[in-house]
């Protein structure tokens, strides 16, 4: 274990009992190369979620009276000790190699890039085709009613095979340099959820290279609830109004 660097992460997590832990257990026995402080920011689950990795003591665990949203936990995160770099990972996240660490090394040699993404997979291994551009009311809400505008801005038909610039890094796992997430002042609070990890892409973005890293993946168990919800569905018009009106006539 190489310890000059220590890397942080932090997980947010909310009746995720059937999924947080092992995401947990993933990230600690695969984390190999530098030191890891993982912390687990609990908003105020009622299933059992942060007694049982309290348990495990793979992780520190910080518990919150309310729902806070992702980002408002995640910036949680900031007023605990960090490390040189920092993750934000989502508790449906598995890992089967050391690719927080294979990250950082990327970083450390390459130091005009800011923030990073991996390949995310699929459970089934293929590639889960997330959002990679700038998000506009075009893309936000004709996006879901066609899949060509769709297609477009998850870039459907590219295939990435090296490290590439994107606009949208998405927040179930991604890498940024800590001193730029403090900074930024971590996510946009306003943002109960939905859009503030483009919301941070786009001002990381403007302040060094915001890549996609294919040659580290990792799997995520995504569940897309705001399509299948409607509480969730209304959240996501909700964040995605928000994003449109603060960065109207920006970054074009």
């Amino acid at each position: 274990m190489d310890i000059d660097i220590m890397v942080s992460a932090s997980i947010v997590t909310y009746n995720d009992i059937n999924r947080a832990p092992d995401t947990v257990k993933s990230i600690i026995e695969n984390t190999k190369k530098y030191p890891l402080k993982l912390y687990v920011i609990d908003n105020a689950s009622t299933d059992g979620t942060a007694d049982s990795i309290e348990k495990s003591g793979q992780a520190i665990v910080i518990r919150q009276e309310k729902n806070l949203g992702f980002g408002a936990a995640h910036n949680v995160a900031l007023t605990q000790p960090l490390g040189k770099y920092h993750c934000v990972i989502n508790p449906d996240i598995t890992i089967s190699s050391d690719v927080i660490s294979d990250m950082v090394d990327y970083f450390e040699a390459n130091p005009d890039v800011v923030m990073a993404m991996p390949k995310i997979l699929n459970s089934d291994g293929t590639e889960q085709k997330l959002p990679k551009e700038r998000p506009t009311f075009k893309r936000l809400f004709l996006g879901r009613l066609s899949d060509k505008i769709r297609g477009k801005y998850v870039w459907a038909d590219k295939e990435i095979i090296e490290p590439t610039e994107i606009c949208f890094c998405t927040g179930c796992f991604f890498l940024i340099r800590t001193d730029m997430f403090k900074k930024l002042l971590g996510f946009d609070e306003r943002y109960f959820m939905y859009l503030e990890d483009a919301d941070l892409a786009l001002k990381a973005k403007s302040k060094g290279k915001v890549m996609m890293l294919p040659q580290f993946e990792v799997t995520h168990a995504w569940e897309r609830e705001s399509s299948k919800s409607i509480k969730y569905l209304l959240i996501h018009i909700i964040s995605s109004f928000k994003f449109l009106l603060k960065w109207r006539g920006k970054y074009k």
